[in-house]
């Protein structure tokens, strides 16, 4: 059996998580999804409601998708969907986990990866935020885990768009790049958002099509790179330098994002002591990192990520006979030692 697609919707209190699952879960797109909440708001996720099992809390919807209130943690209610799935006591094609808006996401995605039982049922497809335009800035000021949020998106939804003026939502847009470069952004409108931004998105699977994305690279590459002038035109200044933008990055965000290119191969064994040591001392503040690695002796590409302590590679396709071979890397933090690191990854060039 295949393992089941699952995808973690966070974002800060009142950002609209509950308004887009529901938009999701009524769309005619004929799946059937089982939906974990870690919290119950007074209104359920669906008024259409066939069948209640209290004892277990699973709600079966008119439209065959399940839903489940967690009772113990996250772990077991998994493990326990997979079983009765297996069984054929629950129908349902993927999984989708709303946190509480104080959520830190960081724990819910290692979930996949240090249970065996979870791993062997289940795959991490992406981490989707919502972001409330109206409320983000003293939000993201003031609360670490709407940073964090930030911080481990896939895919930002910014919700509450229309109750803002376009530059207040420019410099937001802005903000939320300067902390996550490698998340495409979305404005959405009362939850209506196409089921193609949000499932398969595959933002945990290391194969081919994680080529890191040119596009944020362009966009965001400029003053983070070590080896590149610093552009103005995208606003993307070091905390603390002289910004002439009205509007801009008065923020000091503890969760900041910084690129690395090399344009000579890696060796290996040096990149691979460089990361386990960094791993094992900021681990617990490298919230993502990915990238797409020209390695020496090697003639394909090497993908690899990470959240937190945890890390991984995977061979991806073949360097094109006339691509550039460049070593592409992203890293979003909390107060990561950016000089330290750029100056460790520039020591494992062979």
């Amino acid at each position: 059996m295949s393992l089941i697609p699952a995808t973690i919707l966070t974002g800060f209190l009142g950002s609209g998580k509950t308004t887009l699952l529901k938009r999701v879960l009524t769309e005619a797109h004929g799946q059937k999804i089982a939906v974990i909440e870690n919290e119950f708001g007074e209104e359920n996720i669906d008024t259409e409601i066939l069948v209640t099992d209290s004892t277990e809390q699973i709600i079966q919807m008119s439209n065959g998708c399940v839903c489940c209130t967690i009772r113990e943690d996250l772990r077991s209610t998994l493990a326990d969907l997979a079983m009765r799935r297996r069984k054929g006591e629950l129908d349902f094609e993927r999984v989708v986990i709303e946190t509480t808006g104080l959520a830190d996401p960081g724990p819910v995605a290692q979930t996949f990866f240090m249970d065996d039982e979870v791993a062997e049922s289940y795959q991490l497809d992406s981490i989707l935020t919502l972001v409330d335009a109206k409320h983000a800035n003293d939000q993201l000021d003031l609360r670490e885990e709407a940073q964090r949020q930030v911080g481990f998106a896939d895919q930002i939804f910014i919700s509450k768009a229309d109750l803002v003026d376009e530059a207040s939502l420019d410099a937001l847009s802005h903000r939320l790049k300067h902390m996550n470069p490698r998340a495409p952004q979305h404005k959405v409108h009362f939850g209506e958002v196409a089921i193609a931004s949000v499932f398969d998105l595959k933002g945990f699977n290391l194969n081919a099509k994680l080529d890191i994305d040119p596009e944020f690279l362009a966009e965001a590459g400029h003053d983070h790179d070590h080896d590149h002038a610093h552009d103005h035109e995208h606003h993307d200044h070091e905390h603390g330098e002289h910004c002439d933008h009205p509007h801009h990055h008065h923020h000091d965000d503890s969760v900041k994002s910084f690129v690395f290119r090399a344009d000579k191969p890696l060796s290996p064994a040096k990149l691979e002591d460089f990361l386990g040591a960094i791993v094992q001392v900021y681990g617990p503040k490298m919230l993502r990192y990915k990238g797409v690695l020209h390695i020496k002796g090697s003639d394909r590409k090497v993908i690899f990520q990470g959240v937190h302590q945890l890390m991984g590679s995977d061979l991806g396709p073949k360097w094109a006979p006339n691509e550039k071979k460049i070593s592409k890397m992203v890293f979003i933090g909390i107060d990561l030692p950016k000089d330290i690191l750029v100056e460790g990854l520039q020591g494992c060039i062979a």
